[in-house]
C-alpha cells in the first residue's frame, strides 16, 4: 500500500494511544512523585480526545480546498526539487522555521489565537493534553504559512507530510515524567521546554515556541528555561474556561474576539484591530502600541 503522507497522523493514532495508557498506568503507580496537574482526569481526557477527533474532521474538510490551493501555486514555483534526502534536510529546516512563526503568531494575533487558545485551556499537562486541539485552525490561517514552501518548489504532498511529521514530533512533548533531556534539550524541543510554554506563570507566558528545533526561541529571543523548584510550571490560560465541552473550549474565544470587535462604546476602528492585535489588548490600553 502506497504511503500516504496527509494520514500521518492517523499512522500514529494506535502509538499514540498505547503511550498515552502506558503514561497513566506509571503515574498512577508513582502518583507521589508528580504533581496533581501531570495526573490524568477522565472527564478532561475525554474532552482532549473529543477536541483531538473534531480537528481531525476538520482538517479533512478543508484539507480539499488547501490541497487545491497548493497545487494551484506549485504551477509556479521558483524551482523544481526533487523529493530527495537533501531536500527533505531543507524542508525540515524551513518548515520548521516556519512553524515556530506561525506558533507566535497564534499567541500574538487575536485571530490565530482564537483557535489556538483551545490547545492550552487544560489545566493538566500530560500526553492527553496534546490531543486537545481546535477545528478552526483552517479558518484562523495556519495552512497559509507553508505557501512558501510550495512556492519554492517543493512538492505539495511533501509539504503536508513534513507539516504533520512535526506536529506528531510534538505529541511526545506533552508530558511530565520526562525531566532535563541534557545536550538533546540544546537544539530539540523537549518535554522541559514545552511544559514552559504551556504555563501561565508571568515568566513563562508567550515563551518556547518551537515545533521541533528549540534552536529559534533562543535565535529569537523567547527561549525560557523550566525552574521546577523556584518557579513550577502553572498550567491553563489567564482567563481560564472551566468547561469540558469541546463546543465552548472551541469556540469561547471568537465569541469574545467578535463581541469586542462590536463592542459600540469603542470606535469601529478599533473594534476591528481586535482581529490582529494581541489577546490582551483592549483600546483603554494607553500602553499598548497599535
Amino acid at each position: 500500500m502506497e504511503f500516504q503522507p496527509q494520514y500521518i497522523l492517523l499512522y500514529c493514532a494506535p502509538i499514540f494511544f498505547l503511550l498515552i495508557i502506558g503514561e497513566w498506568y506509571v503515574l498512577r503507580k508513582r502518583a507521589a512523585e508528580f504533581p496533581e496537574s501531570a495526573q490524568y482526569s477522565l472527564l478532561d481526557t475525554i474532552s482532549s480526545a473529543s477536541l483531538g477527533l473534531l480537528h481531525e474532521i476538520g482538517d479533512a474538510i478543508a484539507a480539499v480546498g488547501v490541497i487545491a490551493i497548493y497545487y494551484y501555486l506549485f504551477d509556479f514555483r521558483l524551482f523544481n526539487i526533487p523529493n530527495s534526502w537533501w531536500a527533505f534536510l531543507i524542508i525540515f529546516f524551513l518548515q520548521d522555521f516556519l512553524y515556530y512563526w506561525f506558533h507566535r503568531a497564534s499567541h500574538r494575533i487575536r485571530w490565530m489565537w482564537a483557535s489556538h487558545v483551545t490547545h492550552h485551556s487544560s489545566e493538566n499537562m500530560n500526553l492527553s493534553t496534546a490531543l486537545r486541539q481546535s477545528f478552526t485552525y483552517p479558518i484562523s490561517g495556519m495552512w497559509v504559512f507553508w505557501l512558501p514552501l510550495v512556492a519554492l518548489g517543493f512538492e505539495p504532498m511533501t509539504v503536508i507530510g513534513v507539516v504533520l511529521f512535526n506536529l506528531a514530533y510534538q505529541f511526545f512533548v506533552h508530558t511530565q515524567l520526562v525531566d532535563d533531556m541534557g545536550w538533546f534539550g540544546i537544539v530539540f524541543n523537549t518535554p522541559a521546554h514545552h511544559r514552559v510554554h504551556h504555563a501561565r506563570n508571568p515568566e513563562y507566558i508567550d515563551m518556547n515556541y518551537a515545533g521541533t528545533l528549540i534552536i529559534w526561541d533562543k535565535m529569537f529571543g523567547t527561549f525560557v528555561a523550566e525552574d521546577k523548584v523556584n518557579n513550577p510550571c502553572e498550567y491553563g490560560i489567564t482567563r481560564q474556561i472551566d468547561s469540558i465541552n469541546p463546543i465552548t473550549l472551541t469556540f469561547h474565544e471568537w465569541k469574545d474576539m467578535f463581541a469586542d470587535v462590536f463592542d459600540h462604546s469603542s470606535s469601529v476602528r478599533k473594534g476591528i484591530k481586535h482581529l490582529w492585535m494581541p489577546p490582551e489588548w483592549q483600546p483603554e490600553d494607553t500602553n499598548t502600541t497599535p
